[in-house]
């Protein structure tokens, strides 16, 4: 049975990310750096597939990952193509993205999320291998990326291709899944946690204090800030993971939400932001001012009501790609006779 402790913060992640895409509140990365986050428990997935399969396991990952990118691109591509873009051999990099796919301007702005699909392929890539070595020198391969992070910041920013520049930021988180995963965090003692916790978070937050970015203290303009905050964060939410969250399912509602937000995470990822784009423009014409609340609330609620109907119409593409029963919406009551999962010991 899966632990609904980690379907609740994939949940809040997704829900973060779509807030933050509509109303830019840098506020929102410091609160909840989601996609670290999102990396870390995708990192511990990764890790259990790994154990359970072995090498296949990335296989496995790669066909539940690349169908819904594929409905994407049927929709998008060729609506760039007429407005502009080359029909050259860039665009098979929608099949497969190992590195950012073409798109022309619009585009490249409504479809700008892809790129953690490209760090996801190639965390993914390199699985068996960094697990390999996690688990001989965990602490030597944990600090690798760090360092990483600090060379290309320090001295090679400008240069450095977009991939190693995000294996230093997320591959980290990645590797703390590995820990997760691996019991690593849990069996670390509150004396240590805490501390380790207190020294990155406090490293992280004055490093964001005095390198604000373009858009002040957003997360996402600070990389090294981000990455520390990013660990403080993940070590906390993770390093006291309760053993079970029952309390998630005993409201029909947010057992619901949650399952559908896990279900469906992918979807909303890649769908959300093109309405997001397309809305801006819309919200201009009717006068809502971008940082009236009431304004903002409305975009919200109307992104979301968007993405649920796309989930509504390829959402099942997910269900397919995992090889589960398509739903509409996943989540409903079991038919009579059914099993039951057995409860978590």
């Amino acid at each position: 049975m899966r632990n609904r402790y980690l379907d609740l913060l994939r949940f809040l992640a997704i829900v973060r990310v779509v807030v933050y895409h509509v109303t830019g509140a840098a506020a929102l990365t410091l609160v909840f750096p989601a996609m670290s986050v999102m990396f870390a428990l995708a990192g511990s997935l990764m890790a259990a597939s790994l154990d359970r399969t072995g090498p296949s396991a990335v296989a496995r990952r790669l066909r539940r990952l690349l169908p819904s990118l594929w409905v994407l691109a049927a929709v998008f591509v060729p609506a760039m193509v007429l407005t502009g873009l080359p029909a050259d051999g860039k665009l098979l990099l929608w099949a497969f993205p190992i590195s950012d796919p073409s798109a022309n301007g619009w585009g490249a702005i409504a479809l700008s999320v892809i790129w953690y699909l490209r760090d996801y392929l190639w965390f993914v890539l390199v699985s068996p291998v960094a697990l390999w070595l996690f688990r001989r020198a965990p602490l030597a391969t944990l600090l690798a990326p760090y360092l990483l992070l600090v060379v290309v910041e320090l001295r090679f920013a400008a240069t450095a291709p977009a991939v190693l520049r995000d294996f230093g930021l997320y591959f980290g988180a990645w590797l703390l899944g590995f820990a997760h995963h691996d019991g690593m965090l849990r069996r670390l003692s509150r004396r240590v946690l805490v501390p380790v916790t207190g020294v990155l978070a406090t490293a992280g937050g004055w490093w964001i204090l005095t390198h604000p970015g373009a858009r002040g203290y957003d997360l996402n303009d600070i990389r090294l800030g981000n990455a520390l905050w990013s660990a403080a964060f993940i070590l906390l939410v993770l390093g006291i993971v309760p053993a079970r969250a029952a309390w998630v399912d005993r409201n029909a509602l947010v057992s619901r939400l949650v399952t559908i937000g896990n279900r469906r995470a992918l979807t909303i990822y890649l769908w959300h932001m093109p309405f997001v784009v397309a809305l801006t423009p819309l919200s201009i014409r009717l006068g809502w001012s971008p940082t009236d609340p009431v304004s903002l609330a409305v975009r919200v609620v109307a992104v979301f009501a968007l993405v649920g109907l796309v989930v509504l119409l390829v959402g099942w593409v997910e269900d397919v790609a995992a090889r589960r029963r398509p739903e509409l919406l996943p989540g409903g009551r079991r038919t009579a006779g059914a099993p039951v999962p057995p409860a978590v010991p």
